[in-house]
Formats: C-alpha cells, sequence, structure tokens
C-alpha cells in the first residue's frame, strides 16, 4: 500500500495546496468537489507534483516538509 504526499495548484489563485493521502484521484476529486473545507472557495485544482511512501508517517512528514519554506523553494524549482 502506497500512501501519497501530493501538490495542487488552484486555477483560481494559481496557490500551491500540499497534502497527503492513500487514494490520490479520490482526493482530487474531493477538492475538486469543494468537498475539502480548507479549499472549496479556491477549486478547481490540478495535481502538479505528488510522491509515493510506504508509510502513513512519511508521507506526513514529508508534508510537513514541503509546507516550510524550503520545502516551497524545492517545489518552485521542481514544478
Amino acid at each position: 500500500m502506497y500512501f501519497f504526499t501530493y501538490v495542487l495548484k488552484s486555477k483560481v489563485d494559481h496557490k500551491l495546496y500540499v497534502g497527503w493521502t492513500i487514494d490520490l484521484k479520490k482526493r482530487l476529486d474531493q477538492h475538486n468537489k469543494g468537498l475539502v473545507e480548507s479549499t472549496k472557495s479556491r477549486k478547481p485544482f490540478k495535481l502538479v507534483y505528488f510522491e509515493g511512501c510506504l508509510s502513513k508517517e512519511k508521507a506526513i512528514r514529508r508534508e510537513k516538509q514541503l509546507k516550510t519554506g524550503f520545502g516551497r523553494a524545492y517545489l518552485k524549482r521542481r514544478i
């Protein structure tokens, strides 16, 4: 089983959202249908980056890393 750390880009304000999930397609659909409270005003989104992890803990740790200043700089270089 894989756990995913993912980055979405809002097509409205062009800002990034970082999260983690078990089912990447389902989670993207939830964001785009407005079912995620923190992002419903910024939909629609497109998936711009993801990483697979072998444990939930590693996915959450990577999510937290990507939300730091260094993580944002890394994403800017990668995307």
